[in-house]
């Protein structure tokens, strides 16, 4: 046989021999496959061999904990016994059998189980829901092997209707029928546990809210809008009423969620507790709002009876227009910081209209008011009502005016000048507001006439015409002051006339008159003199005239006129002659008798003559002295 086919022969010899003794050595554990243990009951591992006289056993556990369990070896057997069993006996055993040289190992898993137990629900949000609303509930049970859950719903007929195989349920859109017993149940292989949880869907409520508010205070004449909100209601249906079934008087729109009432303008009718009922499906709200009116619309009104004049009573009113309600309705009237009158009005508010209340006084300004503050204060104090402002004011300086007084005229430089000189008036007059001047000339039918507005007269170039009487007025708002100034114009004497009558030629025991006359207007001083030597002798004369009784032959010579005032002077002279009669010749005849009787009348006559003239006309006659004062 070849060398080959020689070592073949052995080796497979080798091979079939150690396959002869593996089938001999064998070991088996029972039970076969794993093993199921309740906690609590006992349970027996059994390993044995076969092909082996005296075999060694040992038990362990894969991950080499303990046993917790008590083994008996006897002949080719060896158990292991778990009494009772735990948690602690789950494990995957191992049976390890040596047979003199060789070594056999084969294990067995244990499993442990329990009943469920301790099922417990969770809900989410809450076991207390409304219609529309969505619930999540879960279930957990301890058991092993862990229990399947089951959820089902207690019928009102007693069935149970399964209704899902997964921890967790989840109910959308919850009706009212959704309302009732929730089961869960964990199952396993040796039994079960049941956990109830009682679900309530209760009809989905609304909200319903008013705004602005449970009360309004609405301006007379304003517009406002009362609003009804609906929240939790798809489609909501709105009505609107007053408390006492009143007309509404007023503009209804409604759209979606949302219904207003619209009062436009607010008037006296508008005033009443308004309500909106809301119906949702077969459920109702209502939400009630108070319109309550009030007018305050303007700042009080100042007025005074007349102008403030000082130590003048006046009558000030302070007026409060249209105003409602006025049965709490306050006016105080104030000087600067001090209050002078106050009134509440408490009336009778069943009255419903817009009225104006006003609070008069009478006081007697001065001119220390002047600057002070008239205040009007009106107050309408309703702390129920929600608006502003319920205070108004007004206010006003006072001006208190003086009438004109104290005046008085001032002339630069006198009252009494020469023509063709200048003259400034000046008039001045106390009072307030200060007083507007005017100047006129009184004129003979005692008429003004009016010259000038300024503050000062001035005439130039005067004249002999510009004479008179002046007039300044001092004029306000409240008065006028009245002053009266003469103002004389002089001219220097002119027109002067000196006359002998009957004659500048006379015999003596003549009766001779020598008369002055002046042309000027004002009068003007006359003088009559005798030259006498170096000088004159001054004459005893009146209104200008010097009569000479029974003429002597002394009495010739010249005479002389003067005539002056403040601006000048003029003289006229004459000469007297008188002539002797005849020594020798005494006789006296009828017709020297009549002519002497008739000239001793004619003579006065016309020296009466001659004075009414002059006092008519020219007045002879003048004082320097008269002259010079002052109309003023």
């Amino acid at each position: 046989m070849p060398r080959k086919m020689v070592v073949i022969f052995g080796a497979s010899n080798i091979l079939w021999m150690v396959f002869a003794v593996s089938q001999a050595f064998k070991i088996d554990i029972f039970p076969e496959s794993k093993i199921i243990a309740q906690i609590g009951d006992s349970i027996s591992l059994t390993c044995s061999t076969t092909g082996c006289e005296s075999p060694s056993f040992s038990w362990r556990t894969q991950i080499d904990s303990p046993l917790n369990g008590k083994v008996r070896n006897e002949g080719t057997k060896s158990t292991l016994t778990m009494d009772p069993v735990s948690l602690g006996n789950e494990h995957y055993y191992l049976c390890t059998v040596i047979c003199e040289s060789q070594k056999l190992e084969k294990g067995i898993p244990v499993e442990i189980y329990f009943s469920p137990k301790d099922t417990v629900i969770s809900v989410n949000p809450s076991t207390s829901l409304q219609e529309g609303d969505s619930v999540t509930m879960t279930c957990t049970s301890e058991g092993l092997p862990a229990p399947q859950i089951f959820w089902s719903k207690k019928l009102d007929n007693g069935n149970v209707q399964l209704l899902s195989e997964n921890a967790t349920l989840t109910l959308i859109a919850m009706r009212m029928e959704d309302s009732g017993i929730y089961m869960c149940e964990g199952v396993n292989l040796v039994g079960k546990d049941r956990k109830e949880v009682k679900l309530i869907v209760q009809e989905k409520m609304f909200t319903v809210e008013i705004s602005p508010g449970s009360q309004i205070a609405a301006q007379i004449g304003d517009s406002v809008v009362l609003t009804c909100d609906v929240m939790g209601c798809e489609s909501p249906s709105f009505s609107w009423r007053t408390q006492i079934d009143s007309p509404l008087n007023g503009k209804v729109r409604s759209e979606g969620s949302k219904s207003t009432l619209t009062l436009s303008p607010v008037r006296f009718e508008n005033e009443h507790f308004y309500l909106c009922t809301v119906t949702c499906g077969h459920k109702k709200l209502e939400k009630g709002i108070h319109v309550e009116l009030y007018s305050f619309l303007r700042d009080p009104e100042i007025e005074m009876s007349g102008l403030l004049v000082s130590g003048n009573p006046v009558t000030v009113s302070c007026k409060v227009p249209d105003v409602y309600p006025f049965d709490r309705l306050e006016i105080e009237l104030l000087k600067g910081e001090s209050i002078m009158k106050n009134k509440i009005f408490l009336e009778d508010v069943s009255k419903k209209s817009l009225e104006t209340k006003s609070l008069e006084m009478t006081f007697i300004p001065t001119t220390e008011d002047t600057g002070k503050v008239l205040v009007c204060l009106a107050k309408l104090p309703i702390d129920e009502m929600e608006f502003e402002p319920k205070q108004r004011q007004s206010t006003q300086i006072l001006y208190v005016n003086v009438a004109p007084g104290d005046t008085t005229i001032l002339i630069s430089p006198s009252s009494i000048l020469g023509e063709g000189r200048s003259v400034n008036m000046t008039c001045s007059s106390d009072g307030l507001p200060a007083p507007k001047i005017l100047w006129s000339r009184l004129l003979s039918n005692g008429d003004l006439q009016p010259l000038s507005e300024n503050t000062t007269l001035t005439l130039t170039s005067t004249k002999m015409e510009d004479s008179g009487i002046y007039v300044c007025e001092g004029i306000n708002q409240v008065g006028i002051s009245r002053k009266e100034v003469e103002l004389i114009i002089q001219v220097a004497p002119k027109d002067i006339r000196l006359t002998a009558f009957p004659s500048e030629s006379v015999k003596e025991g003549d009766t001779v008159i020598i008369s002055c006359t002046c042309g000027n207007v004002p009068q003007t001083l006359i003088i009559l003199k005798k030259k006498a030597g170096s000088g004159y002798i001054v004459l005893k004369s009146t209104d200008g005239a010097y009569t000479i009784h029974r003429a002597q032959l002394e009495d010739a010579g010249v005479y002389e006129c003067e005539s002056k005032n403040e601006v000048g002077l003029q003289l006229r002279s004459i000469t007297l002659d008188v002539k002797g009669r005849e020594s020798n010749k005494h006789y006296f005849s009828p017709e020297l008798l009549v002519l002497y009787c008739a000239s001793s009348l004619i003579i006065p006559a016309i020296g009466m003559i001659i004075y009414f003239a002059r006092k008519a006309n020219m007045k002879g006659s003048y004082s320097l002295v008269e002259a010079q004062k002052s109309k003023v």
